[in-house]
This record gives C-alpha cells, sequence and structure tokens, in this order.
C-alpha cells in the first residue's frame, strides 16, 4: 500500500475545535434547524458535537459506504437511507455534516437526496468543495487526513526526513 505524499493527522482537540468552529459558522445561517443528517461513519463525530452546541436534538444518519481501501475510492452504495418525513420539501432547514469532502462523490449523492438542505464538512478538498455550503479547512487533493479516530500513539518522523531523496 503506498501512502499519500501529504499527511495531515489531526488530533481529538484539533477536531473538537474545528467541529465547534462549523458550529460557530452554520450557526449564522439558522437559527432554527430542524434536523442533521450525518453522513456515516466520518459525519457521526461533528454531527455530536454541534447537535450539542446548537440545541438541535433531531439526528439521522445516511450510510454512504465509498472508501474500499486507502487508495482507491470504488463505487458508492447508499447502506442506509435517510428517513422520508426529512426528504420532504427537498431537505429545506435541514444541516447535513460529514467530517470531509473528498472527491464530492458522496457529497453529490447526498446533495441529490437533498438539495434544500446545507451541507456542512469539517474539511474539504478542492474536488468536493464545490458541493459544501460551508466548511473551516481546506486541504490539497493530495493529502489524506488522518482522523484521531483512526490514529493510535506513534513516533511522527519529522517532515524533512520525508524529503530526503
Amino acid at each position: 500500500m503506498s501512502l499519500p505524499e501529504k499527511a495531515f493527522p489531526v488530533s481529538w482537540d484539533q477536531f473538537h475545535r474545528d467541529a465547534r468552529a462549523l458550529a460557530w459558522r452554520v450557526a449564522n445561517v439558522s437559527k432554527e434547524w430542524k434536523a442533521i443528517v450525518c453522513i456515516t461513519r466520518g459525519g457521526l463525530v461533528p454531527a455530536a458535537v454541534i447537535s450539542r452546541e446548537l440545541g438541535i436534538r433531531v439526528i439521522e444518519t445516511v450510510s454512504v459506504a465509498s472508501y474500499h481501501d486507502y487508495e482507491n475510492q470504488g463505487d458508492i452504495y447508499v447502506l442506509k437511507e435517510i428517513s422520508p418525513e426529512l426528504l420532504e420539501a427537498e431537505g429545506e432547514g435541514i444541516l447535513i455534516i460529514d467530517d470531509l469532502t473528498d472527491t464530492g462523490k458522496t457529497a453529490g449523492l447526498v446533495r441529490a437526496m437533498m438539495p434544500k438542505a446545507h451541507f456542512a464538512t469539517v474539511y474539504a478538498k478542492p474536488k468536493g468543495m464545490p458541493l459544501v455550503d460551508t466548511f473551516i479547512t481546506e486541504v490539497s487533493q493530495d493529502t489524506w487526513i488522518y482522523f484521531p479516530w483512526d490514529m493510535g500513539f506513534t513516533y511522527q518522523k519529522p517532515i524533512a526526513e520525508n524529503h530526503k531523496g
């Protein structure tokens, strides 16, 4: 398995700060969100933080599988649909949350289900950016984000050692 050239490790503290920052941004969009639809699994953690910060009690999930390994994003599959009552009015007043938009394939699929919803992600890569309304941090397309729930505590080589020829 070849890993991406650039790595962006995110600690629990940093992710929590970024998710709270996303809550601040979407709080300025609407004061009365009807519900959150989080894209599982990555959207679960930021949805929990945002629901707490904004007092949103209704949290729904849509389960979409797309990453089949660390190198290739295969076909996308909807494993769990959004409840029909939240799909009414094309998602108006609904906040869609995910950790990241990468290629935009997952975002495009969920956006098509709820075209009037507000789509927010913590991180965004250039290919997926046009599909989301709000995000906190832009990351280059060739960077792999290592989320805290995917990592253990290990030594990290200095950046300079990775660029020695």
